[in-house]
């Protein structure tokens, strides 16, 4: 095995998210909010959401066929899958292994990752390693979530934020000088209380006292969390830059976390970029969690907004609390 890593890139994309459609109009029907109120605090107007007989492992699997139609490859070449989510099919097994099977995807080892919606991105850079160390050739990468099934639809602080949806990447090594440049992952357990789910794990086993007190859905200090967000987005974008040995003026386009507009707003200035440089989705989709990456991702290429030797940054925060950057040469295969 050579001593120099190789590089690695994404050479597929791929994403889906339900059809229906919930407008922040629906949300004045059950809660003492406003489309104006939503908007304004936001950039939110509308999300989507699963219908009942849909799992998290069947977004994925929408997600995953596309990436792999891009790529140009075949579900028997992958050798792992990575899903990042915190709404799996099951507390186990991992949804990734329900992918894999239903993708056909025999050789592949699986599992799941759980860094809140930073999970994507942390997902990419566990796949990049298993290429770059030469154990593996072909990697999928899944982030995606049914948030509208943890949500607390008497809490319009938190209900109106999140939709559901799935985003998906293959990565493959890439020509030397292209692909993955440099990554940074970061986590601050000590604010572990600031978003999370309590109920349902080893420490709070469902019961019925744990679902009456609605331990089973998203609890989230929303003003702890904007804090924080506004800061690391911004600080973490900069150390992936700084470790791929550029200047921030040389980012060509950015892909943040879809979770409020003034967070992007705050990273961007930190970035001394403009908002052209900018890809959001927010006000489609809402925050998708780990899905919200890889989703702005595909819906940037099929706009034509980044283009071959781009630098483009990805950057995300979560629960953990968590945060990481990828910082991107873009490279892709023209296949006839």
């Amino acid at each position: 095995m050579s001593s120099h890593p190789r590089p690695v890139g994404i050479v597929g994309v791929g994403m889906y998210v339900p059809p229906q459609v919930v407008t922040n109009k629906e949300f004045e029907k059950i809660l003492d909010t406003s489309d104006e109120w939503i908007v304004s605090r936001t950039g939110i107007r509308e999300r989507r959401r699963a219908c009942q007989e849909i799992a998290t492992s069947d977004l994925c699997l929408e997600a995953a066929v596309m990436a792999l139609k891009d790529a140009g490859v075949v579900a028997e070449e992958v050798d792992l899958i990575i899903v990042g989510t915190l709404t799996p099919d099951y507390l186990f097994p991992a949804t990734a292994c329900i992918v894999q099977k239903r993708l056909g995807a025999t050789r592949a080892a699986a599992f799941d990752l759980e860094a809140g919606c930073t999970g994507f991105v942390y997902g990419l850079t566990v796949g990049q390693q298993f290429i770059a160390a030469g154990m593996y050739r072909t990697v999928l990468v899944i982030g995606a979530e049914i948030l509208s099934r943890v949500s607390n639809w008497a809490d319009r602080s938190t209900c109106v934020l999140f939709g559901d949806g799935a985003g998906a990447v293959v990565l493959q090594a890439v020509p030397e000088g292209f692909g993955i440049l440099s990554s940074t992952l970061g986590s601050d357990g000590d604010l572990e209380e600031v978003l999370i789910q309590p109920g349902g794990g080893a420490r709070i086993p469902a019961s019925l006292e744990s679902v009456q007190q609605g331990l089973h859905t998203i609890h989230m200090r929303g003003s702890d969390v904007f804090k924080f967000a506004v800061r690391v987005m911004g600080e973490a974008a900069l150390e992936a830059i700084e470790k791929a040995g550029l200047t921030k003026d040389q980012i060509d386009f950015l892909i943040p976390h879809q979770a409020n507009n003034r967070i992007v707003e705050a990273a961007l200035r930190r970035l001394d970029l403009p908002w052209e440089k900018v890809y959001l989705n927010l006000d489609r989709y809402g925050n998708m969690s780990a899905a919200s990456v890889p989703v702005a991702l595909y819906e940037a290429l099929r706009e034509g907004k980044i283009k071959q030797g781009d630098i483009v940054v990805l950057v995300a925060f979560g629960a953990g609390l968590t945060w990481a950057a990828s910082v991107i040469r873009w490279w892709k295969e023209e296949r006839r």
